[in-house]
This record gives structure tokens, C-alpha cells and sequence, in this order.
């Protein structure tokens, strides 16, 4: 099947995250390009998650004989890891970076995890690394043999 893609290689999706022709496809995440408010949405865990969330009940509401809707996305705000303990984040507006933003990561991370083995076994291994100061790796590098 051939569907048109931007520049990425991304699948352009009507507003409800369909192929174009193709209503009974549904494209989420980095793999599918759409644009709101004139604006590309970006391919990041957040788009993939409202999409995915988006997807699932427009496959309810099908299979309910109801009609599928626009996919709505609602930034939640950025925060990234900066060195230990140290974070930055901008959360509606508001920006705050250092320890509080690292907590404010840590617990948002561990709270999006699905039940709470999950949210255990993630805390357990953080801390361990936290407190034993291990470095996990964070870069791929290719060497020729």
C-alpha cells in the first residue's frame, strides 16, 4: 500500500489518526505525522501516548457503532535529566530546574509506570545506582574491529 509520508518518512494521518483512504488504519506515535494549531506534533512519549490512548477508544467507539474523533493533543510540558540529582523542566509555562525538578522527573516517571511491582522494582534499581553511584551508559558508539 502506498501512503503519503513528509520529509521524516512519517505517515500523514487525518485529524483522527487515519490513513487517508484508509479509515480502518489508525497511525500513532513517530511513526505518524500530523499537524495542530499549524504545527507538526513532535515524536515524543507524550504524543505516542495520547495517540495510543486516542486510538484505543476510537476502536471502541466503532466497534459501538459511534463515529471516530479528532485526535486532540495537550502538552503536558518537557523535563529532561541534566546530571545527578540535577533536572530541568517547563511544565505549562512554568520553569524550574536543579533538585526540585529531579524529584518532580523521578516521581512523575515512576508514577506513569503500570502497577506497582513496576513502580517497586523501578524505584529499587534507581536508588541502588543512585546510592552506589553507578553510571549507566547513555551513548552508543560503533567501533570498527
Amino acid at each position: 500500500m502506498n501512503v503519503d509520508t513528509d520529509r521524516a518518512g512519517r505517515v500523514r494521518v487525518q485529524p483522527d489518526l487515519t490513513v487517508p483512504g484508509h479509515g480502518e488504519i489508525l497511525v500513532v506515535g513517530d511513526t505518524a505525522s500530523l499537524d495542530q494549531e499549524g504545527k507538526p506534533l513532535e515524536g515524543v512519549a507524550q504524543v505516542a501516548m495520547q495517540g495510543g490512548a486516542h486510538a484505543a477508544r476510537t476502536i471502541l467507539r466503532r466497534i459501538g457503532g459511534e463515529p471516530g474523533q479528532p485526535f486532540v493533543y495537550h502538552d503536558r510540558g518537557s523535563m529532561a535529566i541534566i546530571g545527578r540529582g540535577s533536572a530541568i523542566a517547563d511544565i505549562r509555562g512554568v520553569r524550574f530546574s536543579g533538585p526540585i525538578a529531579w524529584l518532580a522527573w523521578l516521581f512523575l516517571h515512576i508514577f506513569e509506570l503500570i502497577g506497582f511491582r513496576n513502580r517497586l522494582v523501578v524505584m529499587i534499581a534507581w536508588a541502588t545506582a543512585y546510592f552506589t553511584r553507578q553510571r549507566s551508559v547513555r551513548l552508543i558508539t560503533y567501533q570498527d574491529h
